[in-house]
């Protein structure tokens, strides 16, 4: 089977390499900018889309590839339209040509507006507070437009050994500043690529994707704050030093309302695919101890 993975040098891309390392299926990672792990692919482009998938007979597409700066993307909304909706039809239109199917990635900020206070189900009504959320929640709907076989999992707060991420910045700060201020009124739960990629990655090995058409919840197991988050991050890499304290959101003025909670409900995926999803903490302590071992 021909498997292609967008932004295939992203947190979530370079993690699903690591899993189909062992695949006999054969994965086409793509990206924007090519290099020797990478086939360049513009996703904009739909001729470009179309031809890379019947070239090559692709059967699943899984994308990886958004627009994820949430605070600029309310500057350049035009682009982050382009990147989180119209590149997802283009898409979903190719993979349903190929008669395959789609493995899209979406985000817990579809919600937001509504004062939440339990996790949120795959059949909520999408609220976003702002151009990203707004543009992925159209990703969606462009996906349900085009008939596509599709999967849409949507996840949290996303770290890894790969790239700029939250853990990877609160380590620097924490071990290089004195005391620290974090919101602790956004409520969600973080979730490691690594735990996705390898869901995605059973999910095609196994050919479950079949017959389970539909929108998935997947985050890592628990709650938190950011503010929680980042305690965490720094007690498992020995950081004692900085003080981390507890802060309001409005103390940090942004273009962008995040939502306050965007806990997601994983029930369904648990049911339907018969996977554990791991603790976030116990996650956490993997990632921290991968960049450790990494740095010497």
């Amino acid at each position: 089977m021909n498997i292609l993975v967008t932004g295939a040098n992203g947190q979530l891309g370079n993690c699903l390499r690591d899993a189909a390392r062992v695949s006999n299926d054969n994965y086409i990672f793509t990206d924007i900018a090519d290099n020797e792990c990478t086939h360049r692919l513009d996703i904009t482009d739909a001729q470009a889309v179309k031809k890379m998938a019947k070239d090559n007979d692709v059967n699943v597409i899984v994308n990886c590839a958004a627009y994820t700066n949430v605070d600029k993307a309310e500057d350049d909304a035009d682009f982050a339209e382009i990147l989180n909706a119209t590149a997802v039809r283009n898409l979903a239109e190719a993979v349903k040509a190929n008669g395959g199917a789609l493995i899209h990635i979406s985000t817990d900020y579809v919600f937001g507006a509504e004062p939440y206070n339990v996790p949120c189900r795959e059949d909520q009504k999408g609220t976003p507070t702002g151009v990203y959320g707004m543009t992925k929640l159209h990703g969606e709907q462009a996906i349900a437009a085009s008939g596509a076989k599709a999967l849409i999992f949507r996840t949290a707060w996303l770290y890894s050994e790969y790239g700029r991420n939250f853990v990877k910045t609160m380590l620097n700060l924490t071990s290089t500043k004195p005391e620290l201020k974090v919101v602790f009124d956004q409520t969600g739960t973080p979730t490691y690529a690594r735990d996705l990629a390898d869901a995605i990655f059973h999910i095609i090995e196994n050919r479950k994707f079949e017959g389970n058409e539909g929108v998935y919840h997947y985050s890592n197991e628990g709650v938190c704050s950011w503010f929680d988050f980042t305690k965490m991050i720094a007690e498992y890499a020995g950081s004692t030093a900085c003080d981390i304290r507890p802060c309001h959101s409005d103390e940090f003025p942004s273009k962008v309302v995040r939502p306050s909670y965007s806990v997601l409900d994983k029930t369904r995926f648990k049911e339907i695919f018969g996977l554990k999803v791991p603790y976030w903490t116990d996650s956490l302590k993997k990632c921290i101890k991968n960049l450790k071992e990494e740095s010497k």
